[in-house]
């Protein structure tokens, strides 16, 4: 990833930023959740209000632990005789079995169904108009909103995604048995396939931590952009004490940011940021950023090194000047 941008990566980039491209994000984990309190459950437990999504709405959220540290990060899309939540990859299984841990005398079955459904991301500002073209029905505008729609005879999802890469999102759940046929059907629409470099490079430009790299069962909610994740009027939750005395009176000691390399070195995962000779933070994410043309990186780094300030980032032999910056960074 060092030095000049793929040829490849960057149409692809361009593609997302422009017009359209896809991404087939089937690698996510798909839980099920049924029974007549399974809104009631799921807001005793996550982060953001849930009782409160009508059919067809959805919304971001953790489960935290009571400590306030962020055991998994979920979308919640409410159906109309189910709750669809979406996982980080792998963690279908694991998030269910989080979750029936709290299970007692509530009406709620969970289930990974995650083998059962395809999930392709559209992205760039004719994905609106693609999915409406490959299945008829119009994307809402509320993020994580979503609507029953047909591909090729087949019930899918049409889902508002939510902005992970900076773009406008659409996304959809499709039946897994018809995964190769929905992303030829996207190809032809006029998506191009999104390399995993293009992506990384909207996701970071972006400021969007991913879970297992930015994000871990070691970081407390408030260290990272978490707005679209909490509701402060719903009632208790695991780890909503600590949420809220950080709000109300204290502070965090470190703060997810982004770094703006000034070489032509990628930084790896967990390179120490430096200021003054102490260590002031370490990299979680890095990538060559795509549309500023230089390395980018995420890093938790101490309060007191506020965006604009000048810091070093220790990769092997190297040390890379930087500046702190604000997230999403500015292009």
């Amino acid at each position: 990833m060092d030095g000049v941008p793929d040829h490849d990566a960057l149409a692809e980039y361009h593609a997302a930023r422009d017009a359209v491209g896809i991404a087939d994000r089937t690698d996510l984990g798909v839980v099920e959740v049924t029974g007549r309190d399974r809104a009631k459950f799921l807001h005793a437990l996550l982060s953001n209000d849930i009782a409160a999504l009508a059919v067809g709405q959805g919304c971001a959220a953790t489960l935290l632990d009571v400590h306030g540290k962020v055991q998994v990060t979920l979308v919640v899309l409410a159906l109309d005789d189910r709750v669809l939540l979406l996982t980080p990859p792998g963690m279908g299984e694991s998030t269910v079995a989080a979750l029936d841990h709290y299970l007692f005398a509530e009406k709620a079955a969970l289930e990974d169904v995650t083998a059962q459904r395809a999930v392709f991301m559209l992205v760039g500002p004719a994905a609106v108009e693609t999915a409406k073209r490959l299945t008829g029905a119009a994307a809402p505008e509320a993020p994580w909103s979503h609507v029953a729609a047909s591909l090729d005879g087949l019930e899918i999802r049409v889902v508002r995604g939510g902005s992970e890469t900076g773009q406008p999102e659409v996304w959809l759940l499709v039946p897994a048995g018809a995964r190769e046929s929905a992303w030829k059907a996207a190809l032809a629409a006029g998506a191009r396939p999104l390399g995993a470099a293009a992506l990384e490079s909207l996701r970071i430009e972006a400021g969007t931590p991913r879970f297992g790299e930015d994000v871990d069962a070691t970081v407390l909610l408030p260290e990272i952009p978490s707005a679209h994740l909490i509701s402060h009027t719903k009632g208790c939750y695991p780890g909503q004490e600590v949420v809220v005395r950080i709000r109300d009176r204290g502070h965090v000691n470190r703060h997810l940011r982004g770094l703006l390399l000034e070489s032509d070195v990628v930084p790896p995962r967990g390179a120490e940021v430096v200021a003054g000779g102490a260590v002031v933070g370490q990299v979680t994410s890095a990538t060559l950023s795509l549309g500023l043309r230089r390395p980018i990186a995420l890093a938790f780094i101490k309060r007191q090194q506020e965006p604009g300030a000048r810091v070093d980032v220790r990769a092997g032999a190297d040390t890379l000047p930087a500046t702190v910056s604000d997230l999403p960074f500015a292009r």
